[in-house]
């Protein structure tokens, strides 16, 4: 079972924003704060957001070696149809938008958005009948 994730990024203010709002919809709760960093908790999992005196890059590139993408399970799909039209107003972006919600295949109900720090998420919707 995983533990955390820690993403480090360049404005924690607006990666409390984004995250908060994509973490709080999907369920997750606050869990933690402090002068550079913020976390929301799922069970005993959780998620950190970090603005890290020693981060390298302004952004994150998910097409680098490295984290390509955070998945969740996201509910139904009118779930994944309400995150995904709220989104933008949260600072986060559609891709692949002209095959929504198959761009993971005809099986696969899911939406995929990209953050401010080029950070990238999949939402999945539960068994689509």
């Amino acid at each position: 079972m995983l533990h955390h994730v820690e993403l480090w990024v360049p404005d924690l203010r607006r990666a409390t924003g984004e995250w908060g709002w994509l973490l709080g919809r999907l369920g997750w709760v606050p869990y933690q704060e402090w002068e550079r960093g913020r976390s929301w908790r799922a069970g005993d999992t959780y998620l950190v957001v970090e603005e890290s005196p020693a981060i390298s890059a302004p952004t994150h590139d998910r097409t680098r070696p490295g984290l390509n993408h955070l998945a969740f399970h996201a509910g139904s799909a009118a779930d994944v149809d309400a995150l995904a039209e709220a989104a933008p107003a949260h600072g986060w972006q559609p891709l692949f938008a002209e095959r929504y919600p198959y761009a993971g295949g005809p099986e696969h109900y899911a939406a995929y958005l990209a953050n401010s720090d080029g950070f990238e998420v999949e939402l999945v919707a539960g068994e689509v009948k």
